[in-house]
């Protein structure tokens, strides 16, 4: 979910049961889509520490920039599959000729400004790594290590960004990072549980206060 209309896997999800006739309570962000519901029950708002999977979130938040997280998420397995899984090292590489290839991939959003991004951010997270810096500590030290823990009661609590988010994108750009403005870390923090956004009437709630 972008903000309160977002959020992209994460091995360690505490998931819950499958979708079933008895529908649980969500917030009501991901509708009734099942993709949409899946992705809110297995994954939005479950902490991750992998430095390459948080890579991935990022890079896609970016990607969802303008556009609905629903429209990225449908595309996710694409974007894998076009940017190497998302691995850094690889992206760092990429010559001219990959980029214009990209730019044709039909599973994208082709936009070049974006696909410039990522290879560029791939950049920078090397260079954060060259330097002695895990890219999930790194991002973690916004929220002071640990999820934040906040008790939304209506989608129009939750905020499209927080002093948090605005440190985060500050420190991000400063370190070579584009399309990381704060916005779109917020939603970052929230895909990724680095804060809890699950309305506390959500089912998720709970196992994402835990």
């Amino acid at each position: 979910m972008s903000n309160t209309t977002n959020k992209p896997t994460n091995a360690t999800s505490k998931k819950s049961p499958s979708l079933s006739s008895k529908t649980p309570v969500r917030c009501g962000w991901c509708g009734t889509d099942e993709l949409y519901c899946q992705y809110h029950d297995e994954e939005w708002g479950v902490p991750v520490y992998d430095d390459q999977k948080m890579f991935e979130f990022l890079m896609l938040e970016g990607a969802q920039a303008g556009l609905s997280w629903i429209t990225v998420l449908r595309k996710r397995e694409a974007y894998r599959k076009a940017f190497d899984n998302f691995d850094p090292v690889r992206i760092a590489r990429y010559s001219e000729a990959k980029k214009a290839k990209l730019l044709l991939n039909p599973g994208i959003i082709r936009n070049r400004l974006k696909i410039e991004s990522v290879v560029r951010n791939a950049r920078a997270y090397l260079d954060l790594q060259e330097q002695g810096e895990s890219f999930s500590d790194f991002l973690w030290q916004f929220v002071g290590g640990k999820p934040k823990q906040n008790r939304r009661r209506t989608l129009a609590d939750i905020p499209a960004s927080t002093p948090e988010s605005d440190a985060m994108s500050k420190e991000l750009k400063k370190r070579g990072f584009n399309f990381v403005g704060t916005t779109i870390c917020y939603a970052h923090m929230q895909a990724t549980g680095m804060v809890n956004d699950h309305l506390i009437s959500c089912h998720r709630y709970k196992d994402c206060a835990d």
